[in-house]
C-alpha cells in the first residue's frame, strides 16, 4: 500500500481526487490533505508520504516554490493542474506524471501504476533539478529525463543527434554518450522535443536538424547525420523536409 497526501488550495478538488483514489486506486491510501504550501510542508514532515499529489497553482506559495523549501524529497510526485502549458511541458521533460483537472480516471490509474512499478526507485531530486532548470531557462526547454529500464538518465537535448523507433521503445543517438534505449515511444518524444530543432522525416525517425551532414536525393531521399548514420525521408515528408532546410 502506498501512502499519499493531497495538497490543493481548492477543497472541492481535494475531495474529488481523494474519492477517485479511493474508488479506483486500491493500492493507495490517502493519509492527509493540505490546503496550501506551508500546510503541505508541515504535513510532509509529519507523515512522510510515499506519494504527493501536488497542485501547481496555489496562492502565496505555488507547488514548485513549496518543493524548493523541502530538504529531503524522498517521495514520488504527481502534479495536478488546470492549465499552464509551459509548466506541463517542463514537467514532461523531467519525466514526472501530471493530471489535468478535472482528473481523468484512466490517467490517474496510469500514474499510480507507474509509481507502484517503481516504488523502490526514487529519482525525485534529480528530476526536480531538471524541472527547475527548464522552468528557469530563458530560451527553451533543454534538459530532458530519459526513462530506461533501469531508471532515468538526464541529458541536454542539444546532445541528441537522432532518435529511432524500436517497437514501443526508442533508440537515442548522442554526441557524447553511447546509444541508449528509452522506454518511451517515438511519438512520446515527438510531442516533447522542440519542432524548431527536431524533425520527423519518417515514421521511424526523428532527427536533430543541427546534425545533418548531407541530403541524398531519391524517391524520398536519405539524410546522412554527422555520426555517420543514414535516415530515410518518406515521400510524403520530402517536400516539408526540403522546405525546413531551406530548399
Amino acid at each position: 500500500m502506498l501512502s499519499a497526501i493531497i495538497i490543493d488550495d481548492e477543497q472541492k478538488g481535494r475531495l474529488a481526487l481523494k474519492q477517485k483514489i479511493q474508488d479506483y486506486c486500491p493500492t493507495v491510501e490517502v493519509i492527509g490533505e493540505a490546503s496550501d504550501g506551508a500546510e503541505g510542508i508541515a504535513l510532509i514532515e509529519k507523515v512522510k508520504p510515499q506519494v504527493l499529489f501536488l497542485d501547481i497553482e496555489m496562492p502565496r506559495m505555488d507547488g514548485f516554490e513549496m518543493l524548493r523549501k523541502i530538504d529531503h524529497k524522498d517521495f514520488h510526485i504527481v502534479f495536478t493542474t488546470a492549465y499552464d502549458q509551459y509548466a506541463i511541458k517542463a514537467i514532461k521533460y523531467a519525466a514526472f506524471d501530471y493530471l489535468l483537472k478535472p482528473v481523468d480516471i484512466d490517467e490517474l490509474k496510469s500514474a499510480v501504476e507507474k509509481i507502484s512499478a517503481h516504488a523502490s526507485q526514487n529519482f525525485t531530486e534529480k528530476k526536480l533539478e531538471t524541472l527547475e532548470h527548464n522552468l528557469h531557462s530563458i530560451h527553451s526547454l533543454n534538459k530532458i529525463a530519459v526513462p530506461t529500464l533501469e531508471g532515468f538518465l538526464f541529458f541536454d537535448t542539444s546532445h541528441i543527434i537522432h532518435l529511432e523507433a524500436q517497437s514501443n521503445y526508442t533508440a537515442l543517438y548522442f554526441t557524447d554518450h553511447p546509444k541508449l534505449i528509452a522506454s518511451k515511444t517515438l511519438k512520446d518524444f515527438e510531442d516533447m522535443l522542440p519542432p524548431d530543432t527536431f524533425f520527423r522525416p519518417h515514421h521511424s525517425h526523428i532527427i536533430n536538424l543541427n546534425y545533418i551532414k548531407r541530403y541524398l536525393k531519391g524517391d524520398g531521399g536519405q539524410i546522412e547525420m554527422q555520426n555517420g548514420n543514414f535516415v530515410t525521408v518518406s515521400r510524403r515528408k520530402k517536400e516539408e523536409f526540403l522546405k525546413t532546410i531551406g530548399y
